[in-house]
């Protein structure tokens, strides 16, 4: 569970102030009270959409959601008036329903497009298409024949061929075979599939037909992908920024494309079954912050809501939608870490893998 203290300074970070976090929240609230069109009855926002017909089961959860956030709206009160150390651990647990709800969601993807966003993040709505085009280009990565695992994280179509993904995902199927070369464990195979989508099983896998190099330091694979599957063919890849955007790097907005799996081991689960609904394993979308740098030592933070199965996540620089990291871990309410791609541009593997810099 996180701190009294890191929740209070993600309220006041990312909530503003208590007039605010109530319009967003009570938006959110009924919003979450709406079938959502696409999905008969699962809406983004909520941590378990009601049905149309209302029945007791669906009418206490509205209320508990709501008597949540009624918490969370008291607690971001005493916030404002100096009295931090008066928040309960309702009020805590309420000011991160509000987080989560608002400020930092993971957007369920369908058919290559992102649901409603909340109220803090409709700014969203009118860069759909170009996130639409980035969204096409995070896969998942598939395992077969490994004994523990179906699939393993995320990757993106960064190079003509080649997928960007971490290090400590490749090597669950990668082994050296002479130094710099790698080679597939027998009889493991592996493939990135850019759909896996809730809702759905199409499935648009490109087969993994070469490791082209895994990182000593930096936590970074490369992988060869075919060009076709089937009769489609891969797309243009995603553009990666070749310096850093802007002349601040925190408060930068961003987003990050990923599969977000089921992390009980790192992150606390009350908040993680409040985000993402009981449903992982799908594509989603999650916007944010940039919270912090330590360029000099090659890592950004972020503050998107991220799970184990984002590991190989794009984080994209929400104006020019240019490719700014890698990430590559991370735990709730503290920070999540990436690699700052533009950094490396020199690199022996990165140069291997042509990267598309812009």
């Amino acid at each position: 569970m996180a701190t009294r203290q890191q929740v209070v300074a993600a309220a006041r970070r990312i909530l503003g102030t208590a007039d605010k976090a109530a319009e967003s929240a009570r938006q959110a609230d009924r919003a979450a009270r709406r079938p959502h069109p696409n999905t008969g009855g699962l809406e983004s926002l909520a941590p378990a959409a009601p049905p149309a017909e209302s029945t007791p089961v669906t009418r206490a959860i509205a209320e508990e959601r709501t008597q949540r956030i009624e918490d969370g709206l008291d607690a971001m009160r005493k916030i404002e008036a100096g009295r931090e150390s008066e928040i309960t651990e309702q009020g805590q647990r309420g000011l991160e329903a509000i987080i989560l709800l608002t400020g930092r969601p993971a957007i369920l993807i369908q058919a290559g497009d992102f649901m409603e966003p909340p109220p803090q993040w409709t700014d969203l709505k009118p860069l759909r298409s170009k996130i639409q085009s980035v969204i096409q280009r995070v896969g998942r990565i598939e395992v077969a024949n490994n004994p523990n695992f179906d699939w393993l994280g995320t990757g993106f179509l960064a190079g003509a061929d080649t997928v960007i993904t971490n290090r400590h995902v490749a090597m669950e199927f990668a082994q050296a075979s002479a130094p710099g070369q790698w080679k597939f464990r027998a009889p493991m195979t592996a493939a990135v599939d850019f759909k896996a989508e809730f809702g759905s099983a199409e499935a648009l896998e490109f087969t993994v037909t070469d490791i082209v190099g895994i990182h000593d330091t930096h936590d970074l694979a490369v992988l060869r992908v075919a060009k076709t599957s089937g009769t489609t063919a891969l797309g243009d890849p995603l553009p990666v920024a070749a310096k850093a955007p802007g002349n601040a790097l925190v408060g930068r907005k961003v987003y990050v494309i990923g599969y977000p799996a089921w992390d009980g081991r790192r992150n606390d689960p009350e908040p993680m079954r409040r985000i993402f609904s009981e449903i992982y394993n799908v594509k989603r979308l999650q916007p944010g912050e940039i919270s912090g740098a330590t360029v000099e030592a090659f890592e950004i933070f972020h503050d998107c809501s991220t799970l184990g199965g984002n590991s190989g996540s794009p984080v994209i620089d929400l104006e020019t939608h240019r490719v700014i990291g890698l990430h590559f871990g991370g735990r709730y309410m503290e920070k999540n870490h990436a690699v700052p791609l533009w950094t490396i541009q020199s690199d022996p593997l990165i140069q291997k893998a042509k990267l598309n810099f812009q």
